[in-house]
């Protein structure tokens, strides 16, 4: 079953590389919008972890990081719409438009705005959200998404671990466009950033 998936996924240009460009792309994403909210996910990380290196099972005692994490998944929407398909009933096409419960304004408190408390309960818990689809949902979700999770969050936390990232000198961060190159992926533009190491 696996070797199949990965076969078709390479036959819709969906291989290693492609794979590769797309976590590159949402690495850079991630760095520009958590700017914002970067010391208190440093404060958590350098309570729970130290200078230890962050390991997956972290991710339990990170709630205000993986909320930060969900939240620009949520809020960058990188795939507005799910491959189509069509029904077994009666042949009907469907195309899943994703950005339509992502941005619900009946489901996100503030959908037009970044706000990892989306995720978190009063008492500071990560909470799931069933509205919570960037990877589509049910037999139609991404393969990879447990993977995806997984190296989305080793990535995030292991850069703000060990730097501190800025715009560079001359640039303010309300300078920063952080409108997606539109396509049928939305993906970030490309902005300079200094990386300061923590150590």
């Amino acid at each position: 079953m696996r070797r199949f998936a990965l076969s078709n996924l390479r036959d819709y240009g969906m291989g290693k590389k492609a794979s590769e460009e797309k976590i590159i792309e949402e690495i850079q994403y991630l760095i520009k919008v958590f700017e914002s909210h970067e010391d208190q996910v440093q404060a958590e990380l350098s309570r729970v972890v130290g200078s230890r290196q962050v390991r997956a099972e972290d991710r339990m005692s990170l709630p205000f990081t993986d909320a930060v994490i969900h939240e620009t998944q949520r809020f960058a929407n990188i795939l507005p719409i799910s491959l189509p398909h069509i029904t077994s009933t009666d042949g009907t096409p469907v195309i899943p438009l994703l950005t339509s419960v992502l941005w619900d304004e009946s489901e996100w408190e503030k959908p037009n705005t970044f706000h990892p408390a989306h995720f978190l309960d009063k008492d500071g818990k990560f909470v799931k959200r069933d509205a919570f689809m960037p990877f589509s949902a049910g037999r139609r979700a991404c393969l990879g998404e447990s993977l995806a999770r997984m190296e989305l969050f080793l990535f995030f936390t292991s850069f703000l671990q060990r730097f501190r990232f800025t715009p560079p000198p001359g640039v303010k961060e309300e300078d920063l466009d952080l409108s997606p190159a539109l396509g049928f992926t939305l993906q970030p533009t490309s902005h300079e950033l200094c990386a300061i190491s923590r150590q």
